[in-house]
């Protein structure tokens, strides 16, 4: 099947010809067609099967065909995304397939300057990507109104309840014209999930391009188990040893991400961060200057999680497990997109079996289990599972790229291996995060407040804090001295 099957317009079949995009994906073939035909949307899809294309096209080709003009600080189509980088990614899509067409898109999110928002929703948009916080604060500030929209599209709609956006999507509601049509596309589908759709759907299709809670099939997972403080220097020693090439690697903490970054560059691996705590224009440097192959690894925590589409990304690390087993499959599915393959290895310790048991039953599997000689658990990660069978020891993964000579261990340490030379991680809980008080909001222009269809609700949950905290005694030191000798010993049988 072909685009043009899908009767889409000249326009957008020249922009889909001119970035290679040949043949629909599943959940494609199944959207499009019904968004031209004005249906309410239900989709849940894998990230990274082809979602943002599924509603993006069909809606700039109804857009485009209709020929109405964006008032001034009016907007015909509106999207919801959780992250500022996914309302990036978002916004380029719809102006990658819209070159063609006459239509105005522009982008919202916090953490920039308002004015340059502010200047081209003077002009009226067609098309508004945005955050729910910056939305709010532009309608406030009367600067967006809802008199001509259209359509509603919730990208990633699950993930917006996880980051606490339920009490800004109810008040957003309650201000939206009754009459639109409504998308609701995610990857997983919770009980919020399905209760905000029954609210705000009307006869809506249901399209499933797979089940939903699960991984690409495309991407193959590995749990490595160790101790939580040798996890920095495995991360490094299955860098080195294994080749690998780029890496994404998720964290828990901003904190942690600094601290990984810091031991990593201290090793002489080029890596960069992004995480809450940085500015946006900083987020996104570290990440051009990741996709530009400036630096190796990427560590971020799950503000990342959704909305990074990087190219070929080959491999995602989970240093630490998520704390909601649903961002695993979001934290992996940013590699073995669009049907390539990938792969996603975790390092688990101990404290982390609960949460890989929550993984391994929201993906429905038992993930198979290594040991690498000398970083091996001395608290054992218990079994997870009935089918679950006893960890592997090994020097190398099954079916991995052939280690670079003069990197590998031995396979038996003359020695047992002292505590880690990186440090150590332990659990902190963190402080209540203050709500920031949401003031009232104007009803949209033709309608009046409580004209939408319904309020979202969901719990927000709050994770565990990683703190890194440095462990290291005399003993160790030495030990660290001695592995420092080594690796000065390979790189020079390397040149």
């Amino acid at each position: 099947m072909s685009f043009a099957s899908l009767d889409l317009i000249e326009g957008l079949l020249r922009a889909l010809e001119s970035i290679g995009y040949n043949s629909p994906t599943p959940i494609q073939k199944q959207a499009i067609p019904a968004v031209l035909a004005g249906r309410d949307l239900l989709a849940a899809a894998q990230t990274g099967t082809g979602k943002t294309a599924a509603f993006a096209l069909p809606l700039l080709q109804r857009l485009s065909m209709e020929g109405e003009q964006a008032s001034p600080n009016n907007i015909r189509c509106l999207v919801l995304v959780p992250t500022r980088e996914l309302a990036e990614q978002v916004y380029q899509s719809f102006h990658t397939y819209g070159f063609h067409l006459p239509l105005r898109s522009a982008v919202a999110y916090g953490g920039v300057p308002m004015e340059p928002q502010l200047a081209k929703l003077r002009k009226g948009i067609d098309v508004l990507v945005a955050t729910p916080g910056r939305l709010l604060d532009l309608h406030r500030k009367g600067a967006l109104e809802f008199g001509q929209l259209q359509a509603l599209v919730l990208d990633e709609a699950d993930r917006m309840l996880d980051l606490g956006f339920a009490a800004d999507l109810d008040l957003l509601f309650s201000v939206l014209p009754a009459q639109r049509q409504t998308l609701l596309f995610s990857a997983t589908m919770p009980e919020p999930i399905r209760q905000m759709a029954a609210q705000l759907l009307r006869n809506p299709l249901t399209v499933q391009a797979s089940a939903p809670n699960t991984a690409a099939r495309t991407v193959r997972q590995t749990v490595f188990t160790t101790d939580k403080r040798n996890k920095p220097e495995l991360f490094v020693h299955l860098l080195r040893k294994e080749g690998w090439g780029q890496v994404l690697v998720f964290v828990k903490t901003r904190k942690g991400a600094e601290y990984l970054v810091g031991l990593l560059q201290d090793e002489g691996i080029g890596a960069d961060s992004i995480h809450g705590d940085k500015a946006q224009t900083a987020r996104i440097k570290a990440l051009k200057r990741f996709k530009a192959n400036a630096v190796q690894v990427l560590v971020a925590t799950d503000v990342a999680a959704r909305g990074l589409d990087i190219e070929a990304l080959p491999l995602v690390v989970n240093f630490d497990l998520p704390s909601v087993a649903e961002d695993y499959i979001h934290r992996i599915g940013r590699t073995g997109r669009a049907g390539a393959d990938g792969e996603a290895i975790s390092l688990v310790c101990a404290d982390e079996v609960d949460m890989l048991r929550a993984i391994e039953k929201l993906i429905g599997s038992v993930l198979p289990r290594l040991e690498e000689a000398g970083f091996e658990a001395d608290h054992r990660v218990p079994a997870t599972g009935a089918s679950a069978a006893p960890a592997a020891r090994a020097t190398a993964k099954p079916a991995a790229k052939p280690a670079k000579a003069g990197t590998a261990r031995p396979a038996t340490p003359e020695a047992p291996r002292p505590a880690g030379g990186f440090g150590g991680l332990k659990e902190e809980l963190p402080p209540k995060e203050k709500q920031r008080p949401r003031a009232p909001l104007k009803g949209a222009r033709g309608g009046s407040p409580g004209a939408g269809r319904g309020a979202a609700s969901g719990p927000a949950g709050s994770a565990g804090k990683v703190v890194v905290t440095a462990t290291r005694g005399a003993k160790s030191a030495a030990r660290a001295a001695g592995r420092a000798a080594s690796k000065a010993g390979t790189r020079g049988n390397k040149r």
